[in-house]
């Protein structure tokens, strides 16, 4: 693919992905905060106790076969129709397994709905393995037009099934009904907009050459969710539902940002690595940039949610969420450096070094149990701290191969963010200025976004930073594509 022809298909992969997660990110954002008006959160809490099961079962369905598909350069239909019946077959193993479970969860947690619960949200494992090959195959031919259309459409139908069901009083009901509801639309969609009906067929040989790449990717992912949703466990067990709902609440609401920008630019880019994998080159100068162009975005972004935490918490969530404001900002730095993080370890998949990611994500292993044996008798807010600090030095581990294979580490990459955290400083100081000497919160949260969004832009311009002028020519080239769609 010439430079001009990669360029154009990566710019327009980047908008529609933008499109997408920014659309479902700001959709479910409006939704999640009109539950979180009517409903408790108790009721957000119990969801969580379940977070983990789900997780792990649909990292098991999926087991890294998609990757595999789209970093295969080779691939064939009979691969396609392979992965289609394995996810299909796992799934439902799954689903029996968590039916069948689902009176023993209950009774760990000591909440005797989880029962019920479980055995209607578990369906999403059945509904997701419908439509995993159908986003695959839209993916590699970088077609997020069509992936943005099917996930908008689920938000939209589960966002409003969701919301009326809570209005009428179903409780933490209305949350099953928001996320079932909406995965089954979503994947309807994708089927009618990948052209692509898969026949039953299975090919050993294809699996065993998909899940020797995939499965270093099903070990990670196992390794990711079990110490991401331990916490949800311990905090199920040992303290209250709410607890868990204001740990659950935070982690979203910081997620929001930060997992929308990885969401577009790993979704976005990946294909591309991979079809200039073998071009060391143009490889890290993609690379370098991405890192760049994403601390732009995370740094300011999540220091203006840090100091807006009040305001936001109250305004948006009402007085009963209180509780969340601190938890809140020290969540946002925890995830300060997740998308650098990302992009370090996803250069690692697009060149085939899946057993590297594995091996990397495993050497956190005892820094995480560390923090985790240290935080969490401490309670909430000591767990969230614990995440700051084990999510810094997991930066400087992610980046350690890249920067021995590529010569761009956490060094170098740190010396490229230095420019953001620098003008991230200065609106820091206005924002704050704001919020001492004017009381109204909703004054507080107007002003803070537009004069501290200022600022930042404003001191990027006197640092003469590139990637002022790249955002810049973006939003020109992407304002000409709107028009033309």
């Amino acid at each position: 693919m010439h430079n001009s022809s990669l360029k154009s298909t990566a710019i327009k992969g980047i908008f529609w992905s933008a499109v997408d997660k920014f659309a479902i990110q700001f959709g479910q954002f409006i939704v999640g905060i009109l539950l979180a008006r009517i409903l408790l959160p108790e009721d957000f809490g119990v969801i969580g106790m379940l977070a983990i099961f789900i997780a792990l079962s649909q990292t098991f369905v999926e087991s890294g076969l998609g990757t595999g598909l789209i970093q295969r350069q080779d691939r064939t239909d009979l691969d396609f129709s392979t992965v289609f019946v394995f996810n299909l077959v796992i799934s439902c193993f799954f689903y029996a397994l968590l039916f069948f479970s689902a009176p023993y969860i209950s009774t760990f947690f000591n909440q005797p709905q989880l029962i019920n619960l479980l055995r209607v949200f578990g369906l999403t494992l059945i509904l997701n393995a419908f439509a995993v090959v159908q986003r695959t195959k839209l993916t590699i031919a970088i077609d997020f037009k069509s992936i943005a259309k099917s996930n908008v459409i689920g938000m939209i139908i589960g966002g409003v099934c969701g919301v009326a069901a809570a209005i009428n009083g179903y409780g933490v009901w209305s949350l099953v009904i928001q996320m079932l509801l909406g995965t089954f639309s979503t994947s309807l969609s994708l089927w009618f907009l990948s052209n692509w009906v898969p026949s039953v067929s299975f090919s050993k040989k294809s699996f065993r050459s998909l899940f020797g790449y995939g499965s270093s990717l099903l070990m990670a992912g196992l390794y990711a969710q079990i110490l991401n949703n331990t916490y949800n466990i311990c905090l199920g067990k040992f303290y209250s539902p709410a607890s868990l709902g204001y740990y659950t609440r935070a982690k979203s609401f910081a997620d929001l940002s930060a997992g929308t920008i990885v969401s577009i630019v790993q979704q976005a880019t990946f294909p591309v690595l991979t079809t200039v994998q073998n071009d060391r080159e143009r490889l890290v100068s993609i690379y370098s940039r991405m890192i760049r162009m994403s601390a732009f975005f995370i740094i300011p972004l999540m220091t203006l949610i840090a100091l807006l935490a009040k305001p936001i918490v109250i305004v948006l969530l009402t007085e009963k969420w209180i509780s969340l404001i601190p938890l809140l900002q020290w969540m946002v730095f925890a995830r300060i450096f997740l998308p650098m993080s990302a992009i370090n370890m996803n250069l690692l998949n697009a060149v085939g070094r899946s057993d590297l990611f594995l091996k990397v994500d495993l050497s956190k292993l005892p820094l995480t149990i560390l923090a985790m044996i240290i935080t969490i008798p401490l309670g909430v807010k000591a767990i969230i701290i614990g995440h700051v600090i084990t999510s810094g030095l997991s930066f400087i581990i992610n980046a350690y191969l890249p920067g021995k294979f590529y010569g761009y580490g956490a060094i170098k990459q740190l010396k490229d963010m230095s420019s953001f955290f620098l003008a991230a400083l200065g609106m820091a100081i206005l924002v704050f200025t704001i919020t001492y000497f004017v009381n109204n919160l909703i004054l507080q949260l107007l002003l803070g976004v537009v004069f501290g969004t200022a600022t930042y832009l404003f001191t990027c311009w006197l640092l003469k930073l590139e990637e002022l002028k790249e955002v810049l020519q973006l939003f020109l080239s992407l304002k000409s594509k709107i028009l033309k769609f």
